[in-house]
């Protein structure tokens, strides 16, 4: 099979689909790879490490899309690189497609076929290909919390850990999975008081016995939720519906309730967020206010730690790369439970019943199960 990785496109991202031990081991195994130009450069993987593993170097991305019979990407195809896919071609990446219908009609104008890594689900019902990022994104919440929560920043201009005679920061978490909890550990470490919320009380029991003394494990409702936005100094939004659109679960009234200054950091707006007032912005644009509160709503929150996260992705992602290139995509998920669950779209035929009910579209039965 051809195997081709493109540049990321998206601002400010800089992180790339696959290391260099990748290419090798698609290599050895018979495949070529086609590994466009300086695609490595923001992670630190110059074209040489490729070339030296096998891979072969093009200039262009319109050259990578058009030879290749796979694609492995990071983010969602740009509307430029929509224009590349080919019919019948296979694009396998982050794609969120519940948060965007422009970018799900145009997929499926494609008649490509779509392995999205944020709903691949092992035999233990876990997403092993969202974790990574869920803990790179988890701990870089804390870390722009405390940055944004500084007055030049229009913050409240309060230290996250406080210093003895001054109370730390409050932090509000909502949501106890991979991001919530990653989110917490940190904030604990700084030495705030954090509130972590979520529905499952199993979850909240494990935590409870695993975390901090400083963290509070409380159950999710809406008056918990409006109490604690008042407490609040920092909101960490981690609220995950795999393939489906983040609820909102602070609406734009609920910001009167939260102190002048206070910051969110909506990591939930991959999925179209978990904060009514939320809307996707860059590293280079990251915040804007409303209300008097700081919104901070990055939508490749990893990409800017592209050293860190390229290495957590890729261990993740290779295995499933080698098993869609050695059997192609079809016969892969006939094979595997959890490479279709990933197919969200087969052949521009839409079979994810999540995206179908955000935008009312026809849902394709599956012809894995």
């Amino acid at each position: 099979m051809i195997i081709g990785i493109p540049k990321e496109t998206k601002r400010d991202e800089y992180r790339v689909s696959m290391l260099p031990v990748g290419v090798d081991e698609l290599v050895r195994r018979g495949h070529r790879v086609l590994v466009e130009q300086a695609a490595g450069i923001g992670s630190g993987l110059p074209d040489d490490a490729y070339r030296a593993c096998g891979a072969e170097i093009l200039g262009t991305a319109a050259e990578v899309f058009g030879a290749s019979d796979l694609i492995i990407k990071v983010k969602e195809p740009q509307p430029a690189e929509l224009t590349l896919i080919r019919d019948g071609q296979t694009v396998f990446t982050y794609f969120h497609f519940a948060a965007s219908r422009d970018l799900t009609e145009g997929f499926l104008a494609t008649n490509a076929t779509a392995v999205a890594y944020e709903t691949l689900r092992d035999r233990n019902g876990r997403l092993p290909l969202l974790v990574p990022m869920s803990e790179v994104a988890g701990r870089m919440s804390i870390q722009e919390g405390a940055k944004y929560l500084e007055k030049p920043q229009m913050g409240r201009g309060i230290l996250l850990g406080g210093v003895p005679g001054v109370p730390p920061a409050n932090v509000l978490v909502l949501g106890a999975g991979t991001v919530g909890a990653n989110a917490a550990k940190v904030a604990a470490g700084f030495g705030a008081n954090i509130a972590l919320l979520d529905t499952n009380l199993e979850r909240l029991r494990y935590l409870d016995d695993v975390t901090a003394p400083n963290i509070d494990c409380l159950f999710s409702d809406r008056h918990t939720i409006r109490e604690r936005l008042s407490w609040a100094d920092l909101v960490i939004g981690s609220v995950l519906i795999p393939g489906a659109r983040a609820p909102h679960l602070v609406e734009r009234d609920d910001l009167k309730l939260m102190k002048p200054g206070a910051v969110i950091i909506d990591v939930a707006i991959d999925q179209g967020g978990c904060i009514a007032t939320s809307r996707p912005t860059s590293h280079a644009e990251p915040t804007f206010v409303v209300d008097d509160v700081v919104h901070y709503c990055v939508t490749n929150m990893p990409g800017a730690v592209g050293r860190t996260s390229t290495h957590a992705l890729c261990n993740a992602t290779l295995p499933y790369v080698i098993q869609v290139a050695e059997q192609g995509v079809v016969a892969a998920a006939k094979a595997s439970e959890a490479v279709a669950s990933a197919v969200n779209v087969l052949h521009g035929q839409l079979l994810s019943a999540a995206v179908a009910a955000a935008f009312d579209m026809k849902c394709a039965a599956s012809p894995f199960s």
